[in-house]
């Protein structure tokens, strides 16, 4: 097989030369935002900010973060370009609320190709590899785009099968011999299920690998979560796990060492931030808070993400000096706070994942009549009794301490509320709480 695998210059460079390389990047992008983005020359007219003066990473912070709400709100004040150079419109899922448009000019899906290109060599992807593509590339979707992209330049073979059809998907590993998969990981599951009940044997299947979008397959030591573990033990096929977003333009994606998603610093400034927007320190959970290098049509300034997350800073073993970025921990608007314990849903996932018997599940948190958070699992499951209930709540007390109600529900309803006829990715998290 050829070996392509490539690493930008500047990710094998020191810590200080990359803030050299993004502090000489940066004032382009001050002097691009002042002229052309309606939203910031607001923001710098309001402030008092001379673009001018601010010259070095440190000095970032003198600027105000960018919220979602700012996005919701004047999504058209931050395109940067006239409407003549857009090439392509597309929206963010809409999952913590109001789906924000994007326009995306020539350069920036050149730019989104580069960053899919470098993300895949990351996981070791190479010319001689044919990728299975399990998402969907319409529906305004920017990930199935980018990952088409990406193989692309990386000169990769694309087997382009999208989401769900079990039959489809493996009658194309049989036609085909794709050697990697791109899906979502609890997909493998479903494609391990099926496997098993049509006796096909996946050892001796073309697949070596697969890269998991869209959830999470380790904890926070890097080991395997329970649904990473559950996939290498039905199938032994690498995995490496990937970060990325509509805003951000740009993914975090595992090498083979498994120890977080690279930073691409060409490509993007990361800050990590607490609710006061103060820099976390290495190692304590931060905001991933972007701002875009390269963009043309909607470029991000302090962008927070909403999504929490934990960096790491020492060299890795593949050769790249670049940051490295933890799992998600969790979303900060669907922090959970339940009986004195501050939760995220992933915690919730991880624990529903270890039940062999628990096929599906939708978290709903709502405003009990105290007005405190209150917590509904539904679980689609064939065992429907008071024994397997008080087995989940059980597990649930022994690794979070505490227990939420549990819901039976058939399993097909469950994954019909899942996949409502609109939306792009699965809802297995639904918040009903009351605006405060």
């Amino acid at each position: 097989m050829k070996n392509n695998m490539f690493i930008p210059e500047i990710e094998t460079k020191t810590k200080e030369e990359i803030k050299k390389y993004q502090e000489r990047k940066l004032p382009e992008l001050l002097g691009y935002l002042n002229s052309n983005s309606k939203f910031y020359q607001d923001v710098f007219k309001e402030h008092k900010i001379d673009v001018k003066k601010i010259k070095t990473l440190e000095d970032l912070t003198n600027i105000p973060v960018t919220t979602k709400d700012d996005l919701q709100k004047r999504n058209k004040d931050f395109l940067c370009v006239d409407k003549v150079k857009i090439i392509d419109y597309l929206s963010t899922s809409g999952i913590l609320g109001d789906p924000i448009v994007f326009a995306m000019t020539d350069s920036d899906l050149d730019r989104l190709a580069y960053n899919e290109y470098i993300s895949f060599s990351c996981a070791d992807a190479v010319q001689n590899d044919i990728f299975q593509l399990m998402v969907t590339m319409d529906k305004r979707f920017m990930a199935g785009m980018a990952y088409y992209s990406g193989i692309r330049k990386l000169g990769a073979g694309i087997v382009r099968v999208g989401p769900g059809n079990l039959e489809l998907q493996f009658d194309t590993i049989n036609r085909i011999s794709p050697t990697a998969l791109i899906t979502v990981p609890s997909f493998i599951i479903k494609l391990i299920e099926y496997a098993e009940k049509n006796n096909f044997d996946l050892s001796r299947t073309s697949i070596a690998k697969a890269v998991c979008i869209g959830e999470s397959i380790r904890n926070e030591n890097f080991e395997l979560n329970t649904l990473g573990q559950k996939i290498k033990d039905k199938w032994d096929i690498k995995l490496y796990s990937t970060y990325a977003s509509t805003e951000m333009g740009t993914a975090f994606t595992e090498c083979a060492e498994g120890k977080g998603g690279h930073h691409h610093p060409e490509i993007i400034i990361v800050e990590f931030l607490d609710d006061k927007n103060q820099a976390v320190k290495e190692g304590e959970p931060g905001e991933v808070t972007i701002t875009n290098i390269g963009v043309e049509g909607m470029p991000l300034l302090r962008f927070k993400t909403g999504d929490i997350c934990i960096f790491h800073t020492e060299p890795c073993k593949c050769g790249r000096n670049t940051m490295r970025l933890g799992p998600v921990i969790g979303r900060k608007k669907q922090m959970i706070k339940y009986k004195g314990t501050t939760l995220y849903p992933p915690s919730l996932y991880n624990i529903l994942n270890n039940f062999q018997n628990v096929e599906n599940y939708i978290v709903e948190v709502y405003t009990n009549e105290l007005g405190t958070d209150e917590i509904l699992i539904k679980v689609g499951s064939n065992i429907q009794n008071n024994n397997f209930e008080k087995e989940i709540k059980d597990y649930f007390r022994a690794k979070i301490r505490v227990a939420p109600t549990i819901q039976f529900m058939d399993p097909a309803v469950i994954s019909k509320l899942q996949f409502p006829e609109m939306n792009r990715k699965p809802i297995i998290f639904i918040d009903n709480r009351i605006k405060k």
